[in-house]
């Protein structure tokens, strides 16, 4: 016979409102008690009926989150650590995967329905000016992550640091003909997508502090797929006057661009040194020099947030920006004489 909330009150030792307060994840349960009935929980293998558990808080238990192109391994990594902490919790994830613009507006639009979730993550979707308006009147809780806006609280990093970062190790490594691989401007724009855009900010930045001339040929945007960058690069492999590293602002761009080389039997990094942006699974396995973020964090920190939200807790900053850091591995070395 399955295990009874009462059978995990006799079992800690506590009364039934202790254990309520314990799935519910309230703070008024002191770490030792709460160690006891969640051990309890553990030993005899109780799982409470999120059903019940709804009617007695009042509360769906489930927390959305609108995630643009979810298969991306970024955005994979982000989703992992949502599930991980509301698991911990006992929300349940439900997930809205966006590919067009039409299916990003009516995701955003439809945010206000209070009896679908709890709350929403909104994964590197920028809300534009009449859409924030619509999330404050709706008044439901929204975190955002990999993106910021006025008014709302979200888990981000500095992308145009993180672009300045990748450049500038190009730089220092002796590069003056730095080429960038990005996003389509078009598609950006549409979606209200900011990352790549503001890592070719700190490109640009980098390039003018070091006095080194923008070259508008050197710069190509396309769809974010190793497939479209792979088309960029052999465009800028093949210029007169080639560019001798290139910044991808993702590594999946960033593994186009080393087919590229491939493909025109350019040598990495003797030949052409390429880094990239994000720090994903495969990228140490190709020994991809890149900028890490932490995307498993991000997404857990954003999953976290958004709870103490629910529970009513006021929150100082509107914004966690997370560290990043430059990876050097094997595709980046000083330009060949």
């Amino acid at each position: 016979m399955a295990a009874t909330i009462r059978d995990v009150a006799r079992q800690a030792g506590v009364g039934l409102g202790t254990v309520s307060r314990v799935l519910n994840n309230s703070p008024l349960v002191s770490p030792v008690t709460r160690k006891r009935v969640l051990d309890a929980i553990t030993e005899l293998r109780y799982s409470p009926s999120q059903i019940a558990r709804s009617f007695a808080s009042g509360k769906t238990l489930t927390v959305s989150a609108i995630a643009p192109f979810f298969t991306r391994p970024s955005v994979v990594e982000r989703l992992r650590g949502i599930e991980s902490q509301l698991t911990a919790s006992g929300y349940s994830l439900v997930v809205f995967n966006v590919e067009t613009v039409a299916r990003r507006d009516a995701c955003l639009q439809d945010i206000s329905r209070h009896d679908r979730c709890d709350g929403v993550l909104i994964i590197s979707l920028t809300p534009r000016e009449d859409e924030l308006l619509a999330l404050h009147e709706a008044g439901v809780p929204v975190v955002l992550i990999d993106t910021s806006a006025a008014g709302m609280h979200g888990v981000r990093i500095d992308d145009v640091s993180g672009g300045e970062l990748a450049v500038r190790h190009l730089i220092d490594l002796g590069h003056r003909r730095i080429g960038f691989v990005g996003d389509s401007i078009e598609q950006a724009r549409a979606f209200n997508f900011t990352s790549s855009r503001d890592r070719h900010s700190g490109y640009r930045q980098m390039l003018a502090a070091a006095g080194i001339a923008l070259r508008p040929a050197y710069q190509r945007h396309g769809v974010h797929d190793r497939y479209d960058a792979r088309i960029l690069a052999h465009e800028l492999l093949q210029l007169a006057d080639p560019p001798t590293a290139i910044f991808a602002a993702s590594d999946t761009q960033a593994m186009g661009v080393l087919e590229a080389a491939r493909d025109l039997g350019r040598r990495v990094p003797a030949d052409l040194s390429i880094i990239g942006f994000d720090d994903i699974d495969v990228a140490e396995y190709l020994g991809l020099t890149t900028v890490h973020q932490p995307l498993f964090m991000s997404g857990q920190r954003g999953a976290e947030l958004l709870l103490r939200i629910i529970g009513g807790e006021a929150q100082e900053s509107p914004s966690d920006v997370l560290p990043i850091e430059l990876v050097v591995r094997g595709t980046t070395a000083p330009p060949s004489a």
